[in-house]
Parts: C-alpha cells; structure tokens; sequence
C-alpha cells in the first residue's frame, strides 16, 4: 500500500498495481535524472513535441503535392489534424464521465513535471492528439506515418515520465485517437477529396494541392509541357532539315 493525499488534503492509502507500478517506475527516472533533463522533458512533453508534429504535417504537404494522386492524399492529410481536433472533442464527455483524478492527487511521492494540471486525467489530450496526427498522417504516407506514430509514442511515454498521467490515461489516448482517425476516415476522404480535386483545378489555389508542373498520370493521356520549363532541343530540331539540306 502505498501512502497518498486526497484532494482534500488528508492522508489515504490506495492500492498498488501495474498501472501504479508502471506510473512510479517511469516516474521515478525523473527523480533520479538532473533537473536539466526534466525541464527538457517537461517542455518536450507539454509544447515541443506537439509543435514537432504540426511541422511535420506541413512537411509531409510539401511532399504529398508532388505525388500523382495528389488530391487523395492532401486530402486525407487534411484530415488528419480534423481527426485530431475531432478526438479531442470526444474526449471532453470521455473525461467527464469517468472522473479520474490525476496521478499526483493520489500519490504524494511523484515527481510532477507541469504545474497547474486540474482537470481529469483519462484519457490523455495529448496522447489522443498525437497518435489522431500520426495515424493520419499514416494514411496519407507511410514514411512519414510511420515517424508521427514514433513521436507519439514519445508524447506518451513524455506525459508518464512527467507526473501527469497514469499509463492507462496515454493508452486510452493512443486507442481513441486512432479510432476516430480510421473509423472516420471513409466519409472524411469522401468529403475532402472533391474538394482537393477543385481547388486543384483552380487557377490561384491549385498549387496548395498539386505543386506546378506534376501532371495528373491518366492510361492513355498526353503529358502537357509546363509553360514555366525550358524546352531543351526545339531550335535543333527545326534547324535540321536546313542544315541536311546544305550538307547535300
């Protein structure tokens, strides 16, 4: 058992278990760290990995515009941070109806890494926030999928290590920011990709979903020159017959 102080300050005991266990033994790696290493943590885990996600929805744009399918997948790159705005939302009933008290209300021995944390604490915004942007942008490309769900993991591991979550809060973040991200996914690229393929067509904002020059790969159809490309090799080609012609 384990010694803990209730939100109205008198002393309590609670129960050990894994999530507890788990909690206290990453945790417990802040206490033993310098506090430099905390500080970094702590802003990594509060402001520096979500800004490092937002980046890389915006670097992934600049590669998925030059694609082929360049509609779908800036579409379905668009949603991924609607998926995580939209996860977020659920998850305001979520916390309200479960009412988990944050892990440093509990256990008075933790070392807690952000001030001013009181609200709930299941499930975790920015476990759900992460993982909603990584998967998405899974969707859209796996490179860069593949790397967002790395960093969201991160953020996890990042809010335990804190002392504001418990385990379970970052898991039950990762599992309802995915689920909203691919449930939903269907009628959101059934919504969006229309809309990428007309501004695509459009004149002044195309290039935000197909970079000028990428044409569109259709079986069959003709390749267009870009008017802003050099042709290389016309002025030869219309001087040959003249040059073989004096060579006779």
């Amino acid at each position: 058992m384990l010694e803990a102080e209730t939100s109205q300050g008198t002393p309590g005991t609670v129960g050990t278990g894994p999530d507890a266990e788990l909690l206290h033994g990453i945790n417990g790696l802040a206490k033993d760290a310098p506090a430099w290493v905390d500080s970094v943590v702590g802003f990594v885990g509060e402001w520096g990995l979500p800004l490092v996600m937002v980046l890389l929805v915006l670097w992934c744009w600049t590669t998925v515009r030059r694609k082929e399918d360049a509609e779908t997948s800036v579409a379905a790159l668009v949603w991924a941070p609607l998926a995580a705005g939209v996860a977020l939302l659920v998850n305001i009933p979520i916390r309200e109806f479960v009412e988990r008290r944050r892990p440093f209300y509990e256990f008075n021995d933790l070392e807690v890494l952000a001030d001013g944390k009181t609200d709930f604490s299941f499930v975790s915004d920015h476990a759900t926030l992460a993982m909603a942007l990584g998967v998405g942008l899974f969707v859209a490309h796996r490179k860069f999928g593949l790397i967002g769900i790395g960093l969201a993991v991160l953020e996890g591991f990042c809010r335990v290590y804190m002392g504001v979550h418990y385990p379970t809060d970052v898991i039950g973040g990762f599992a309802l920011g995915t689920a909203v991200t691919l449930l939903l996914a269907p009628v959101a690229s059934a919504l969006l990709t229309p809309l990428a393929r007309a501004v695509a067509r459009s004149g002044r904002f195309g290039p935000l979903v197909r970079a000028r020059g990428v044409r569109l790969a259709v079986a069959g159809a003709v390749e267009l020159p870009d008017p802003h490309r050099p042709q290389h090799g016309t002025e030869e080609q219309e001087r040959g017959p003249e040059r073989k012609d004096l060579a006779a």
